[in-house]
């Protein structure tokens, strides 16, 4: 611990030095205890300096995901005022969950170097590889009315292009219901899951889950997935640092969550300025069938509004089909 909080105090104070003695007394732990933590950051790859009546400096950090990377820009936030930031975990969804049901507060965000059950809509599998992607879930609870939820991930959706756009300069778009894409190709995948009390039905907790593709190559993708999947280094063509980015993310989840559900308005145009669905031909894809349709809108409870070939419109709910394009991914 005492490691995590003598990263963020040099994150925070990038750039400048900080004397030990300054560092003992604003995190109360012993000159030798942060002289012990900066050794062991060293160890990992921090390259820190040391300048005789100066203190220390961070000059260069690995990309990392940790909370000493990203406790400093959450300081007072409500989603992330705990960090758990693991090494591999089956799912970061799924390890929220667990969590959850121990009794955990909301607010804590659950982030990993590697996935090995990384998961998406439908039951499909997200390809998660170690120090690649960023993956990071978060606990809420909500006192709401489970239906009053279920248009959260378009939320989520548009609070993911305003972090990358914040940390990236660029701003994806949204494929319906909740991919994030970027040049075409996938870019993002999220997915929102909820707890319900088994006797009365009332919501328990609602945890969204973003996988997003950082800093992979065409190679770390599996070799029927490269023409629909890309990466912001990719797209970008240079290397994105993951902690910025969390935290970005999570700001942009707290801000949604302060204003949910009540600026639905302002996030309901947001979204339909980012979803390039609307206006094109779609395959409306079920586990036993297909169907070509033309999509038409956006609702006003986030949902597709369709025109069938025998001019017929539908609307979908997300979760009901896969929409995917006609010619290619979007």
């Amino acid at each position: 611990m005492s490691r995590e909080r003598v990263l963020a105090l040099l994150r925070e104070r990038q750039g400048e030095y900080c004397s030990g003695e300054a560092m003992s007394r604003l995190l109360g732990i012993s000159r030798a205890g942060v002289w012990k933590a900066i050794e062991g950051l060293r160890q990992e790859g921090y390259v820190i300096s040391s300048a005789p009546n100066r203190g220390y400096r961070l000059e260069e950090a690995p990309d990392r995901l940790r909370a000493g990377e990203l406790s400093g820009p959450l300081a007072g936030c409500l989603v992330g005022r705990k960090l758990l930031c693991l090494d591999t975990v089956d799912s970061t969804n799924t390890e929220c969950k667990r969590r959850a049901m121990a009794g955990e507060a909301e607010g804590l965000v659950v982030t990993a170097e590697e996935q090995t059950g990384g998961r998406g809509r439908l039951g499909r599998s997200f390809q998660s590889p170690r120090g690649k992607g960023l993956y990071l879930s978060a606990l809420l609870r909500p006192r709401l009315e489970p239906a009053q939820v279920a248009d959260f991930t378009a939320w989520a959706a548009v609070a993911v292009c305003d972090a990358i756009e914040a940390c990236c300069g660029v701003r994806p778009r949204i494929k319906w219901t909740n991919d994030i894409v970027l040049g075409g190709r996938k870019l993002v995948g999220i997915l929102t899951e909820l707890g319900l009390e088994s006797e009365s039905n009332a919501l328990e907790y609602l945890i969204p889950g973003i996988g997003v593709n950082v800093n992979q190559t065409p190679e770390d993708f599996a070799p029927e997935l490269r023409e629909v999947a890309t990466s912001l280094a990719m797209e970008l063509g240079r290397p994105v640092r993951r902690s910025e980015l969390a935290a970005q993310i999570i700001l942009a989840l707290e801000r949604v969550y302060a204003g949910f559900p009540a600026n639905k308005g302002e996030y309901l145009d947001k979204y339909r300025a980012d979803c390039l669905t609307p206006g094109n031909p779609v395959q409306l894809i079920t586990p036993v069938s297909r169907q070509e349709a033309f999509a038409v809108a956006i609702d006003d409870d986030f949902r597709l509004v369709v025109e069938l070939p025998d001019g017929t419109r539908k609307t979908l709910s997300a979760g009901e089909v896969s929409v995917r394009g006609m010619y290619g991914y979007v």
